[in-house]
């Protein structure tokens, strides 16, 4: 523990009477209070900044706090460049109505010859109501030619006023001089720390070394905590998520406090193409971190900051909301709303379909979410301008949720145990007759094995798991079915079905959990494999390529015509037997070939389709690709089916990705 960075003066006038011990955001007792009816729903969205009309190149990296008094406060880097280590100032932008008028922009930190002033991210003493802006100053080395800053300072500015005036800027830095990663790079956040219910003022801070002559594998990316315990008079350096060669890079993190105490860590775990969540959990207030893993439950996504917030806790039903652009492009922002402590997100609405960028949330005490992000424009990283907006839960969840009756959810869940290499059985105890949803909550790790699934003998709707990792060792779920469910004994039986898509025959089962809740969760029945993804392989050399839109996800690949003796070959983890349609993407152009030919292996035989990839397919908009229909098919849960095209053909083959999508 590094000493504390005292602060040079206390706020004049905060009687030593008036600090009391602040609840979380989320508990505060106005906000727990139940409303009297179920509110119509209600989204409205006002666009703060914008290049096209405001006066710099771009605005990007978001920070947005609620003071107790729901003054909003939202803050954004207003750059002078398109460009992350160029001179940015620190712009904010005040909400006294609730986000219905905003002031005029204003630089809180102005760049001044130059300098690149990042990641802003806030944290607000409920108990005080001072809100405390952590922000960074890069500084790039004579020899770095690229657009990203080697080292950074980090500073901390307060408020008193709810953000009209701002003073005291501390540097912070020296709290990180004891961690022994070469670390020159400290950026808070960005977006919002929290404060527990101990009062503790508690924000992220990710690190990495310098990069010019650095090998990125070299550059030990990774997350820290600082926190407060005297509102904010003293700011101590926390513990650090654990560091090695075999866990996720770890970056722009967000916090949630649980309802049992524990404070769960989601952070960005890479960039470029598309990931999970990085997760990992502190049951000592922030002062150590368990290693960290991969959480699937949210889908992959292309790796960007999100939000993350406690929505409701304490004496009302437990709620945590995500954010994120749901593609593996950074379009379809989505917010999702989940009722097990972020474990898994049941109920999702898009907010915009187009392109989106980095997000933040918020929340008022009537209950209405505040959504910053970053949408719209031409460039992959960045986005034209910068939105808020504000919903309610009727409207987030389409009638589904209400703070005045709740979700009408139940849940019993069963602990599975430690990891296994054979067939398992495990009996659980329905309390009383109904219908439930069986979700099975699993660990992937890259000698996962291939599973299959029965309830009381017989055989559930989603039988077959592939316990395989992607990207990283992490949790996932699967709905495995919904039915009728008498009180008393039932069984799971989980059992080895063959080696999973890595080759492994490791079983490593979480949790079981039985859900009832009178509305169906928002589920994809379809599984996409993309050209770098798990259960892709090729033999031959093919080539990455980005230059002709209409992809999906991060790239795709080409081979020049030939013989067939090259071939890309995408085969999924079928979740049940039933009829699929099968779709490809790729990316029309005239030196494309006409005939490319898709064999589509299934449960009766192999079919081959040939495709004319000089016509472009249909467009997904939000979500990226562009889809062209095989036909439907039958399929054997498992991982035997796949799709196989070749490089037999009258010009370039690209090899994209395939959808199979589940016929009801």
């Amino acid at each position: 523990m590094t000493p504390p960075v005292s602060r040079r003066a206390f706020t004049a006038g905060l009687a030593a009477s008036a600090i009391t011990t602040a609840l979380p955001t989320s508990i505060r007792p106005a906000q727990a209070a139940v409303q009297a009816e179920v509110a119509a729903p209600s989204f409205f969205e006002t666009i703060l900044w914008d290049n096209t009309v405001d006066p710099l190149a771009n605005y990007h990296v978001h920070g947005l706090v609620v003071l107790p008094d729901d003054t909003i406060i939202a803050c954004t880097e207003g750059r002078h460049e398109v460009c992350d280590a160029g001179p940015h100032d620190l712009l904010i932008r005040r909400s006294t109505d609730k986000g219905q008028t905003w002031t005029p922009s204003h630089a809180v930190v102005p760049s001044v010859n130059g300098q690149s002033w990042a990641n802003p991210a806030f944290v607000v003493d409920e108990g005080t109501g001072e809100v405390f802006l952590f922000h960074n100053l890069c500084v790039r080395l004579p020899e770095n030619t690229s657009c990203s800053s080697d080292s950074s300072t980090l500073h901390v500015i307060s408020s008193t006023d709810g953000g009209v005036t701002w003073v005291d800027r501390r540097d912070l830095t020296s709290l990180f001089a004891h961690f022994p990663h070469n670390w020159a790079m400290h950026g808070a956040g960005p977006g919002h720390g929290i404060q527990l219910a101990s009062g503790r003022l508690l924000m992220t801070v990710g690190h990495r070394t310098i990069i010019t002559g650095v090998p990125a594998d070299e550059r030990h990316y990774g997350v820290s905590t600082i926190y407060s315990d005297d509102h904010g008079r003293t700011w101590r350096s926390g513990g650090e998520v654990p560091l090695g060669p075999d866990l996720p890079h770890m970056g722009e993190a967000r916090l949630v406090q649980r309802a049992d105490g524990s404070i769960i860590l989601n952070s960005r775990p890479g960039s470029g193409n598309d990931w999970p969540r990085g997760v990992a959990v502190s049951t000592d207030n922030g002062l150590s971190w368990s290693r960290p893993a991969l959480d699937f439950s949210a889908g992959l996504f292309n790796g960007v900051d999100t939000g993350f917030i406690r929505y409701t806790g304490g004496q009302d039903i437990n709620r945590v909301l995500f954010s994120r652009p749901d593609a593996p492009m950074r379009r379809n922002m989505t917010v999702s709303v989940s009722y097990d402590e972020g474990n898994s997100f049941r109920y999702s609405r898009v907010v915009n379909p187009g392109r989106s960028y980095y997000s933040d949330l918020g929340r008022l005490s009537d209950g209405t979410v505040v959504l910053l992000y970053g949408r719209d424009g031409d460039l992959d990283g960045f986005p034209r301008s910068v939105a808020v907006a504000a919903f309610n839960l009727e409207w987030l969840t389409q009638g589904r949720d209400s703070l005045a009756t709740g979700p009408g959810i139940t849940t019993q869940t069963f602990p599975l145990g430690p990891p296994q290499t054979g067939s398992i059985e495990y009996p659980f105890v329905v309390n009383r007759d109904g219908q439930y949803e069986l979700w099975l909550r699993y660990y992937r790790t890259p000698d996962g094995a291939l599973v299959t699934v029965a309830v009381d003998g017989q055989t559930p709707r989603n039988s077959a798991v592939d316990l395989t990792s992607f990207r990283g060792d992490g949790h996932d779920v699967v709905l495995v079915d919904t039915r009728q469910l008498t009180a008393g004994r039932h069984t799971l039986r989980v059992t080895l079905a063959g080696v999973g898509r890595g080759g492994g025959n490791q079983i490593f089962l979480e949790q079981l959990s039985l859900v009832t809740a009178p509305a169906k969760p928002d589920l994809r029945e379809e599984v996409t494999v993309d050209n770098d993804g798990l259960g892709f392989e090729v033999v031959g050399t093919w080539n990455s390529a980005r230059g002709i839109p209409g992809y999906y996800g991060f790239n795709y690949l080409t081979h020049p015509r030939g013989t067939g003796t090259n071939y890309a070959r995408f085969r999924p983890a079928i979740p049940g037997d039933g009829r699929y349609e099968v779709l490809v993407s790729y990316t029309a152009d005239p030196n494309r070939a006409s005939n490319a030919k898709y064999a589509i292996h299934h449960a009766t035989g192999t079919t081959t389709v040939t495709v004319n990839q000089r016509v472009r397919a249909t467009p997904d908009d939000a979500r990226t690709g562009e889809w062209k229909s095989l036909g439907t098919f039958t399929f054997k849960a498992g991982i035997a089916g796949y799709v196989q095209l070749t490089d037999a053909a009258d010009g370039f083959v690209i090899a994209d990705a395939v959808r199979f999508r589940r016929v009801p």
